[in-house]
């Protein structure tokens, strides 16, 4: 009860309704996220985190949404040129690195990786421009195999270069790389590497090391870990490491969650899976 009047009480609803709309306003630009991670990776827990982040996710990859996609560390193992781990390992110079497939090692090795098939699409917008598609740009992807180890640097593969491999996408923005679902380590969330470059030509010229747009990581849902890890021969210890990491505690994806990194997955172990994300890139 109070004695403000009518004047007063349509004044106060109007500005509330007004707050409201600003509020989503500012959440369908990303703007809570961008500026409030803590939103995000505070829910806690592997579902939890992953909920918030899908939720994102599915807004992003309808086209209405798209923010550039986070930098991240290229991680010890990249084989791009750089002095990673103390080695100036470099796979984009290999003969054959540019291929789709890359279950298997090129250029003299010719051990394959096993584990589930897996396929995995990215799709590159300007994340300044209305999401239009970025053709022509060089992706070079990489990830750990079914053990959690890597090509060219883990004991008993460094003669191998499998899990490695460069595409250029299409005119749609897309590339696509066959491979196989990886392990998870321990201390990091499943996760996939990948660079862009301006140009193949960028991508493979060893006189310009690690002279990428843009590098980052791809995370894999929960949903899709558990239906392999454990499930699958050759995964097992990926079972333990994976209980002791979720989004919001691993040292890449932790501070949102993995909110524009999370992939969506479809697909079993049976017959293997797809994995499709957005990259936002600054054009």
């Amino acid at each position: 009860m109070h004695t403000h009047g009518l004047k007063h009480d349509l004044d106060t609803l109007l500005r509330q309704q007004a707050r409201r709309r600003q509020a989503l306003r500012w959440l369908a630009s990303g703007g809570l996220v961008a500026s409030a991670p803590w939103v995000l990776a505070a829910c806690g827990g592997a579902d939890d985190d992953e909920d918030a982040a899908s939720s994102v996710a599915s807004s992003a990859g309808n086209g209405t949404t798209c923010r550039t996609m986070p930098t991240e560390t290229a991680g010890p193992y990249p084989a791009d040129g750089s002095s990673a781990s103390g080695q100036r390992l470099n796979a984009l110079a290999l003969s054959g690195i540019v291929r789709s497939d890359i279950r298997s090692s090129i250029a003299g090795a010719s051990g394959t990786a096993g584990g589930v098939p897996l396929t995995v699409t990215l799709n590159l917008v300007n994340a300044a421009g209305s999401c239009a598609p970025l053709a022509g740009r060089a992706v070079y992807l990489w990830h750990c195999t079914r053990e959690g180890t890597y090509s060219m640097y883990s004991g008993g593969i460094t003669g191998e270069n499998y899990l490695r491999g460069v595409q250029v996408s299409d005119d749609s923005g897309q590339v696509s790389f066959t491979t196989i679902f990886p392990g998870c380590y321990s201390g990091r969330w499943p996760h996939i590497h990948f660079e862009v470059y301006d140009s193949l030509v960028s991508a493979v010229d060893s006189a310009a090391v690690s002279d990428y747009d843009k590098v980052s990581q791809l995370a894999l849902p929960v949903s899709a870990c558990n239906q392999v890890y454990g499930v699958v021969s050759g995964y097992g210890a990926s079972v333990g490491n994976l209980a002791q990491v979720s989004l919001a505690s691993d040292n890449v994806f932790g501070d949102d969650a993995a909110a524009w990194q999370l992939a969506t997955v479809t697909g079993d172990a049976g017959s293997g899976f797809q994995a499709t994300l957005q990259v936002g890139l600054g054009a």
